[in-house]
């Protein structure tokens, strides 16, 4: 009886160091796929969708629906010269809002507009929109990451 329970003691000894092996071979194989994989990227037509949705909700009550702004108080961004030719400020104004005058279309404008709050993620989204809106084209997608580098 003793050399039985030894003989099992002994053979299940084998087995689990074997399994704990196996185990440690699909652990590994599992972090070598995961290295491997990158999450899908978002395109300029799904960032452009939500990007209407953040407008709606954000700027459309300055801007209007249409873009054209309000004269003399709050520019417009259809047609905006501001937005191809400062695409960094353009950046800046709207992760961390605007304060001062600038120069849209030739217009001086003297006004405020507070941080809304949004995230890199939001403030790509919103500007690949108006960026694509109302005439506006852009040959380069703005991406979370060209957000984050955009300091205060």
């Amino acid at each position: 009886m003793f050399k039985l329970s030894i003989s099992f003691l002994i053979a299940f000894s084998f087995l689990s160091c074997n399994n704990s092996e196996e185990k440690k071979e699909k652990k590994k194989e599992t972090v070598q796929i995961g290295q491997n994989y990158s999450a899908p990227q978002t395109t300029l037509a799904q960032s452009i969708e939500k990007g209407k949705d953040i407008y709606a909700n954000f700027c459309m009550q300055c801007h209007l629906p249409t873009g054209k702004g309000v004269p003399n108080n709050f520019p417009p961004l259809a047609g905006s010269n501001w937005l191809t030719e400062k695409r960094t400020e353009s950046i800046h104004a709207v992760k961390y809002g605007q304060r001062g005058e600038i120069e849209v279309n030739g217009v001086t404008y003297n006004g405020i507009m507070t941080p809304m709050g949004l995230s890199n993620e939001e403030v790509a989204d919103v500007l690949n929109y108006v960026m694509n809106s109302w005439g506006n084209t852009q040959e380069k997608m703005v991406t979370k990451e060209e957000v984050s580098t955009v300091e205060k």
